[in-house]
């Protein structure tokens, strides 16, 4: 191993473990205790901060403070980094928003070609929806997302196993057309063939997906993050209410997440808002009711009924 070859396998190990003993570096490396002790000291005079210590089980350690050192990523974290970068960017708080996209760019000058076609890819059909929840969900396999983006891109068709929330796999057969981040989840929007509809499919439950080489047909495509939002806070629940809100759909937007309910109003220049939300008859209640603005509950009567008894309970608890 040359020079800058062994200095950066080196610095690998310290990324993965900050405190090595001597003997374990000259082995993991295959060079003697003085050519380790050169390296350590070229890698001080970069900047690296790197304490040494003495007696029968010395070793190096590196430590804390010092010049910011130079990122060692491997495919699969710049990729995340990346991504989590375009999603910054868009960010309306130019704090973030300006110094993310600097780094996105710097970021695309340093990346190999394969890797930054990789990233190309996804930041080409990957639809943000929603802010990030407090606890997150299951991510995808890497692999798995960029084979579905890269059919996405090329508009072909492909085959994989979906596991239903009831746990029940089966194949399906599917046009890809999008991928949505909403929340901690990733999503996959597609023509199912053989249902011959639009569907969305969580990506952490999708398997082996294989490209049949066939090209996707020419159709209509739906609003990919609509999609999502709507089977996530709506088709999954047997009920829904539909609500009349006094706020402009810009306003609805801020103060409801798509994770919760769908926007109906389209017009920008509306003074009020429709809303569906799904759910349970008592927490729809208890959401609304906690809106700062009045409500205007459409349907159905049972959600009506019960904010009137939430009402009238919270009025007898705090009489007087």
């Amino acid at each position: 191993m040359d020079t800058p070859a062994r200095l950066l396998r080196l610095l690998v190990l310290f990324a993965n473990r900050p405190s090595w003993r001597a003997d374990e570096l000259v082995e993991r490396l295959e060079v003697t205790p003085r050519t380790l002790r050169r390296d350590v000291t070229r890698l001080r005079d970069l900047g690296y901060p790197i304490e040494s210590t003495t007696g029968r089980y010395g070793g190096y350690a590196l430590g804390p403070g010092g010049r910011l050192p130079p990122l060692l990523l491997d495919d699969d974290e710049a990729v995340a980094v990346a991504v989590a970068l375009q999603n910054l960017s868009r960010s309306a708080d130019p704090m973030l928003g300006e110094p993310a996209v600097a780094a996105l760019t710097k970021l695309g000058q340093v990346l190999p070609s394969g890797l930054r076609e990789r990233v190309d890819t996804l930041g080409a059909v990957l639809v943000h929806a929603g802010r990030a929840p407090e606890r997150p969900g299951p991510g995808p396999d890497v692999a798995v997302l960029m084979r579905l983006a890269q059919a996405c891109r090329a508009r072909e068709r492909m085959r994989f196993d979906y596991e239903r929330g009831d746990g029940v796999v089966g194949r399906r057969h599917v046009e890809p057309h999008r991928l949505v981040s909403l929340k901690s989840r990733w999503y996959l929007v597609a023509f199912d063939l053989d249902r011959d509809d639009w569907r969305t499919f969580r990506i952490d439950r999708v398997h082996g997906p294989q490209a049949t080489g066939a090209r996707a047909a020419e159709r209509p495509v739906p609003d990919a993050a609509a999609l999502v939002s709507e089977g996530v806070a709506v088709r999954v629940y047997e009920m829904s209410a539909l609500v009349r809100l006094p706020m402009t759909p810009a306003q609805t937007a801020r103060e409801i997440a798509p994770s919760v309910a769908v926007i109906e109003t389209t017009e920008p220049d509306a003074t009020s808002t429709l809303v569906r939300i799904g759910g349970d008859v008592d927490w729809i209640a208890r959401f609304l009711a906690g809106l700062p603005v009045p409500v205007e509950v459409l349907d159905p009567p049972e959600v009506r009924a019960e904010l009137r008894r939430l009402a009238r309970r919270l009025l007898r608890d705090h009489a007087g």
